[in-house]
């Protein structure tokens, strides 16, 4: 092998007789090398994105959820709880009401979700560091608060400084609406909510109102130790799948245990089906761009037509001689695939840390500068689909012409 590897080296780069052949050549090289660049790129793209709205997602998300498989709500006397808090990788766990209801202020009124928690939510989500206005406080001496999603406020034209307070309206089960009296049928509070959070995320900005859970329990008629799901949140270091395995065991089939992604289990695949199809997109336009390599190694042979008359003479076979033009063309590819990966690396860390690129201006965008994330990975997928393609590509002619001028060779 090393044989091969040094004659496909010396035709590689040694004299050519005619100069267009370097040319072309170094067009190959380019073209795999512009191809790579371009595919490391869009999946680093993919990944920022994946990592900037789980980001946003976390802000407000805990680490895993536990809800039951069937039905709105349960009781937490069915689950050992202590167990779980007791666990080393677990900071706190957090019980979490939440349902529809009618919110009213002044003469708006706008349908939302109610969430209830208590003083462990904020061990849980990192809500306090999205707050906007005012700060996140569930009741005090004057009654009850809570905090309320930007768009929502907007809405309702709520803030928290304003004195009239924000009237909440929940239907009461099993009871049918008088129409004489329809406000029967319906368990009311009020809250002057003291701070407004922006997750930017309009499923939360838009519908979220968060109150204390002993009022939620008392609007939605839940008893004291029903939950809508159990919020817990686990140590930065910790193994997600491990903590998620330990947990499950725990709670049993009953009940479900989802982590962050399994939260929006949607969006996520819907990213996964984006990149895989850019992917697939982008190595489609690889297999064309190669095309050049199959001119390329026509030309290459065709120049060393006297170099394979002498390997025959010298003993080499046909195998040998075919071998060394793969090797050959491999090294092309190869050649094309690292510069475009080097140069993929250092513009993509560029754009990460500096952020060169930015939007258009004037637009309202979460982030200024294109986000991206380079993961070894998409290196490694990269740089083996790039020179898989090329070996393949090199394939068909350097065994049919090696092959033909191998027999006229004597």
């Amino acid at each position: 092998m090393k044989l091969i590897l040094e004659i496909a080296l010396k035709f590689l780069f040694g004299k050519k007789s005619k100069g267009i052949i370097n040319t072309i050549s170094t067009i190959s090289i380019v073209g795999v090398g512009v191809g790579s660049l371009a595919l490391l790129m869009v999946l680093s793209v993919f990944n920022g994105l994946h990592g900037l709205i789980g980001g946003l997602y976390g802000s407000f998300d805990p680490d895993f959820k536990v809800i039951a498989t069937q039905g709105k709500f349960y009781s937490i006397d069915t689950l050992d709880i202590q167990r779980i808090q007791n666990m080393d990788e677990v900071i706190q766990v957090a019980p979490v009401v939440e349902d529809n209801a009618l919110l009213k202020y002044n003469q708006r009124r706008v349908t939302g979700i109610v969430m209830g928690v208590d003083s462990t939510f904020s061990q849980v989500s990192r809500l306090d560091s999205i707050i906007i206005d005012g700060k996140f406080i569930i009741n005090d001496d004057f009654g009850y608060g809570g905090a309320i999603g930007f768009e929502l406020a907007d809405q309702l034209n709520v803030r928290p400084t304003f004195m009239t307070p924000l009237a909440i309206y929940v239907p009461q089960r099993n009871k049918k609406i008088s129409l004489t009296r329809p406000d029967e049928a319906f368990n009311t509070h009020y809250v002057h909510p003291k701070g407004i959070f922006m997750v930017k995320q309009k499923e939360y900005d838009s519908q979220y109102l968060i109150i204390d859970i002993g009022l939620a329990r008392k609007l939605f008629q839940y008893k004291p130790s029903e939950v809508s799901y159990l919020a817990v949140a686990i140590k930065a270091d910790a193994s997600v799948d491990r903590v998620q395995r330990r947990i499950e065991t725990i709670v049993g089939q009953s009940f479900q245990v989802k982590n962050r992604q399994q939260q929006h289990a949607s969006f996520y695949k819907m990213m996964k089906v984006e990149k895989l199809m850019a992917y697939l997109i982008l190595c489609f336009i690889l297999i064309i761009a190669t095309f050049n390599l199959i001119g390329t190694m026509s030309m290459l042979i065709f120049d060393k037509k006297e170099g394979i008359k002498t390997l025959k003479s010298i003993g080499a076979d046909k195998r040998m001689v075919t071998r060394v033009f793969l090797v050959e063309g491999w090294l092309i590819s190869l050649i094309g695939v690292v510069s475009g990966v080097a140069l993929g690396i250092i513009l993509v860390l560029v754009q990460q840390h500096l952020g060169i690129v930015k939007f258009a201006s004037g637009g309202n965008f979460v982030v200024d500068a294109y986000p991206v994330k380079l993961l070894l990975t998409d290196i490694i997928v990269t740089m083996v689909t790039v020179t898989s393609i090329g070996f393949l590509a090199t394939l068909y002619p350097v065994k049919v012409i090696v092959r033909n001028y191998y027999d006229e060779a004597k």
